[in-house]
């Protein structure tokens, strides 16, 4: 179960163990802000709002909004933008400004890895070439503070949905999700998804989750019939 917390509320006496959102007093943590704890590693508070900040070694799905010799300037739902280099496209040939739209073109979705953040908050990009979004599937969006429970602990949630759903599904650390599947199978992840990250702060999502993934798959299944 997920625990929301508010400033001030005690959350553990493993100091060494405390990070994002939270503070050190008398050899007690305690959260700083209003949020969920999450103790998967660090002892941190995710928000409920709040913009998301990039991190080195996050992976995002980004939006390339405007080429300019040598990067592509990508929209990564953060207040920040984020460029993707020329020299991270495969292959051997040489790109020249006049023909980098043929590569990546404005409005085209990619997957990247955040490989450097400066202190001017120029972000740089690696192409992730094993996963790419292209023109198949359908983006949403939610919050990136709800990210981690739409994976759920260990990646519960997140593999139930992708079983029961049986939709391809790619979460992104800035709260961008890919999926792949026939419209129906897209249709019951989406709002399943949706309905979590609306929820993720109350007690029994889980099973509500499974409840409603299984009604699901019983009307399918008596439509199959008929």
């Amino acid at each position: 179960m997920y625990r929301v917390v508010i400033p001030g509320d005690f959350i553990s006496d493993a100091v060494d163990r405390a990070g994002e959102g939270t503070y050190v007093e008398d050899g007690k943590v305690y959260a700083i802000r209003y949020g969920v704890v999450d103790e998967k590693e660090e002892i941190k508070v995710v928000p409920f709002v709040g913009k998301y900040i990039p991190t080195k070694g996050d992976v995002v799905i980004g939006k390339i909004i405007e080429i300019s010799f040598p990067y592509w300037i990508v929209d990564i739902a953060s207040p920040y933008e984020a460029r993707l280099h020329m020299s991270e496209m495969p292959g051997e040939n040489r790109i020249e400004f006049g023909n980098m739209h043929t590569y990546l073109d404005i409005g085209d979705l990619i997957v990247a890895k955040v490989i450097n953040i400066d202190p001017m908050m120029r972000i740089d990009l690696r192409l992730m070439e094993d996963f790419q979004p292209g023109g198949a599937g359908r983006l949403i969006e939610i919050p990136h503070t709800k990210v981690p429970r739409i994976i759920g602990r260990k990646g519960s949630m997140i593999k139930m949905l992708k079983e029961k759903s049986k939709c391809f599904i790619f979460v992104a650390k800035n709260g961008r999700i890919w999926l792949k599947g026939s419209k129906e199978e897209m249709d019951i992840a989406s709002e399943v998804i949706l309905m979590i990250a609306n929820e993720a702060h109350t007690s029994g999502l889980t099973d509500r989750v499974a409840h409603l993934l299984d009604s699901y798959s019983y009307s399918s299944n008596r439509m199959a019939r008929k």
